[in-house]
């Protein structure tokens, strides 16, 4: 199987050759080997590997055998080192045990065979840290790929693998997903596991899962790896029925509403509202109602009550991971935002901390509220089209915790309202600028509707076709 072959295959279709014979895991290695390392040089999306051997997997898995690649922070596997993006890891951190998901990629047959890139400790809207340099959008090498899941978005659009891991903080599945032309989903709080080092990432706000170019694949690792594991702090509603039974499913006629400008005020790309608003009109020819409509909350008092669960959450990881390695966090080793705003997670009182809660309490109220008139909301992902590389720089230390979070909020100002409320969101590559970039469409759902999100998708990915669009950087040309 050559590159170029094997790049024209979503993760199901590769499972599918290799379960009929057609194809050996061999080859299918040998060709995600040399499409990663054809892309990497154009990208700088790879952290460690590709890997001779994949990591261990199971053979009688729904993925057995399909290429993968892990993000570079919160997961991690037995043995591996893991880097968190930061100077701070050195070497990288190696644990002797499996997260909770990476024990279910394995059992689902993914073969991991690479680490990707991601901005220092997760906290960017891109994905060029100061350890490894920029992460480069294959659609264009001169703007950024998004983050902070941006190297996995990257060899995935590059389609040097069918689909990788990602974790989503306020917006760091979504956000490269839309930059890349990819498929995003972030799922409802506590819907995957984040056992066993934290019973709610960054105070519930963060969560993991994955990218992937077709909704198939979204729904089909959705099954694979949902569920609650023991002791988790949340266990929620069950699905009605396996995520892939939702292809095709006539989701009936839903209350859509649809709303396209920036909750932070500022300015939304034409072309971007343009996009959303054909899509708009596409779900009502497919028997949706749509019209314009909106949750409301205070934009300022929401990024505000980001700051201290943040700031919390850096410092609790910064110097956990210091005290194993025996350093100091410093200038030396930290980045200037990550560093002030680490400092100024220490400071941080019980009070203030538990005041940022109670307004995203109230914002989730707003929300819920909202959702029983509505089925779905419709927004862009992103205001913006892939930034120039450069934009968002978390080395600069003129800017203080607060400028640096009202900063990285008013580019995806879309995207981190569904990380306050736990509820489902999914980015669709459903748009194109005039200059050949791809333009996300965000969809949002009431907390545990996964599955009207995948349906109302597939109505989509089969109305709106994306999967011919290919960045003029992939494993198929390189």
């Amino acid at each position: 199987m050559k590159p170029e072959e094997y790049s024209g295959y979503d993760a199901t279709g590769l499972a599918e050759l290799i379960r009929s014979g057609q194809v050996s895991v061999g080859e299918v290695h040998d060709a995600a080997r040399a499409a990663i390392e054809a892309v990497n040089p154009a990208l700088n999306a790879v952290v460690a590997g590709p890997w001779e051997a994949a990591l261990d997997y199971d053979g009688q898995g729904r993925f057995a055998g399909v290429p993968f690649a892990l993000k570079d922070f919160a997961i991690h596997a037995a043995g591996v080192p893991t880097r968190f993006g930061s100077r701070l890891a050195g070497a990288g951190v190696t644990f002797p045990y499996d997260t909770e998901l990476m024990t279910r990629f394995r059992a689902a047959g993914l073969a991991t065979l690479a680490f990707t890139t991601t901005p220092e400790f997760a906290f960017n809207g891109n994905t060029e840290p100061v350890t490894q340099g920029s992460t480069r959008n294959p659609w264009d090498t001169s703007r950024s790929a998004g983050g902070s899941s941006g190297g996995s978005a990257a060899l995935v659009a590059a389609r040097a693998l069918p689909l990788a891991h990602a974790t989503d903080g306020g917006g760091s599945i979504r956000i490269p997903a839309s930059a890349n032309g990819l498929v995003g989903l972030k799922p409802s709080r506590g819907r995957v596991s984040v056992a066993p080092d934290s019973s709610e990432p960054l105070s519930g706000l963060g969560v993991e899962f994955g990218l992937t170019r077709s909704v198939r694949d979204c729904a089909a690792l959705l099954d694979a790896v949902s569920g609650p594991a023991p002791g988790d702090k949340y266990v929620i509603r069950d699905p009605a029925r396996p995520y892939i039974d939702e292809l095709g499913r006539d989701p009936g006629s839903l209350r859509i509403a649809i709303h396209t400008q920036s909750w932070s005020g500022g300015p939304v790309d034409e072309e971007i509202s343009e996009a959303v608003a054909a899509v708009g009109k596409v779900l009502e020819g497919l028997g949706h109602h749509v019209r314009p409509d909106s949750p409301v909350f205070d934009w300022e008092q929401f990024v505000d009550a980001n700051l201290p669960v943040w700031g919390v959450s850096l410092a609790e990881g910064i110097d956990a991971l210091a005290a194993a390695l025996g350093t100091t966090p410093s200038s030396g080793n930290l980045e200037a935002t990550t560093l002030a705003s680490a400092e100024y997670g220490r400071l941080v009182t019980a009070t203030e901390l538990g005041g940022a809660l109670a307004v995203f309490n109230q914002v989730s109220r707003a929300v819920g509220t909202f959702f029983t008139g509505h089925d779905l909301l419709l927004t862009p992902t992103l205001s913006q089209p892939p930034q120039p590389l450069g934009e968002l720089d978390s080395d600069d230390a003129s800017l203080t915790p607060r400028q640096w979070v009202h900063k990285l909020f008013g580019v995806c100002s879309f995207t981190p309202l569904f990380n306050a409320t736990g509820g489902p969101a999914i980015s669709l590559p459903l748009g194109v600028t005039r200059s050949g970039l791809p333009i996300g469409v965000q969809l949002a759902a009431p907390m545990c509707d996964e599955g009207t999100l995948i349906a109302v998708a597939s109505q989509l990915e089969n109305a709106m076709p994306w999967d011919h669009r290919i960045p003029g950087v992939n494993a198929g040309e390189c």
